[in-house]
């Protein structure tokens, strides 16, 4: 009698002992779970806002809802400006210091990623996001401003799938047309006629130039004010370099990096195994009305992204702030 007593009560011990184990077991599970479906539903979110973006040009963002809750700025309309309107010269200006390898990716460059984190431990604070043109597309549609490594995660999800979805073409169209560009000034139509009072494609080289220099930080600096930024300074002799005025003498920056556009009647094929060669684009000048700008030969490591040429070239582009 005793001896089974004694059972039953090291049975009970055992059992109380267990049951922590089991309650974290349970809990474990369940965070999984609640993972997995959110997750799940995310992709499916993304997958048919990805689908409906392919032919919907969005008048509203995530982020013009965000600036107007926590900052009460009213955004002007957006004037959506086709791709093939928008000059190519400043395509080309976009992709050269916001992501460089924006043709070569599926969303995210993990290269860029490494090198934003290895910045951002050396110097002990978040100054380089690494975003990729999809991931900053991602965050203007969907999320926040905010820094935090969740949001940096969730806007990496975003872009690989809309990466997958969305041809390169409509995802460049779309982040030239939802971006910020000031103070309740969202995509390059806007951008064009708020400071410059035309369109887009009436736009000079400078004008472009300064426009895309100020994509980094447009809430603090404007295409006038961007000098008193250092960083912005450099952008902007960067783009100078790279794609210089008519009457300015080119550097010689080497091999221009593959960048491909959509196909056109005028475009020529090249040799095999070289790119098409594409003509130069035509911007309009105001210094230099009539005068015809062809694209500059870009250095092949002119961001902070590894490029196989890159063993030629001395000169890159200035660091990217924090997207």
């Amino acid at each position: 009698m005793h001896a089974r007593f004694s059972l039953t009560a090291s049975l009970r011990t055992l059992k109380e002992v267990a049951r922590p184990g089991r309650v974290a077991g349970r809990f474990a599970r369940g965070l999984a779970g609640l993972v997995i479906i959110g997750h799940a539903a995310l992709l499916v979110v993304i997958l048919l806002s990805s689908l409906i973006l392919l032919k919907w040009n969005p008048p509203v963002t995530a982020l013009m809802v965000y600036r107007a809750v926590t900052g009460g700025q009213r955004a002007q309309p957006v004037r959506f400006v086709p791709l093939r309107q928008i000059p190519r010269v400043a395509r080309l200006m976009t992709i050269r210091l916001e992501d460089y390898h924006f043709y070569q990716h599926h969303g995210v460059d993990l290269g860029a990623l490494r090198e934003a984190w290895q910045v951002n431990s050396s110097i002990g604070r978040t100054a380089v996001g690494g975003s990729t043109i999809p991931m900053q597309l991602a965050r203007n549609l969907f999320l926040t401003p905010r820094k935090t490594y969740f949001r940096k995660y969730v806007e990496s999800l975003i872009a690989l799938e809309m990466d997958t979805v969305m041809p390169k073409d409509r995802i460049l169209e779309l982040y030239l047309n939802c971006i910020e560009w000031g103070r309740g000034i969202y995509g390059i139509g806007a951008a064009s006629s708020y400071y410059y009072k035309v369109g887009v494609g009436a736009l000079g080289l400078d004008e472009l130039r300064r426009l895309v220099t100020i994509i980094t930080n447009p809430v603090r600096y404007n295409v006038q004010t961007f000098y008193r930024s250092a960083q912005m300074a450099q952008r902007y002799a960067f783009l100078e370099s790279r794609f210089p005025d008519p009457t300015s003498e080119p550097a010689d920056t080497g091999p221009v990096a593959l960048i491909p556009d959509a196909p056109g009647p005028d475009t020529v094929a090249g040799p095999p195994g070289q790119p098409a060669a594409v003509p130069g684009a035509t911007v309009p000048s105001r210094a230099a009305p009539g005068a015809v700008v062809t694209e500059p030969a870009p250095a092949p490591r002119d961001v902070p992204r590894a490029v196989p040429e890159a063993k030629t070239s001395t000169q890159s582009a200035p660091a990217t702030t924090q997207r």
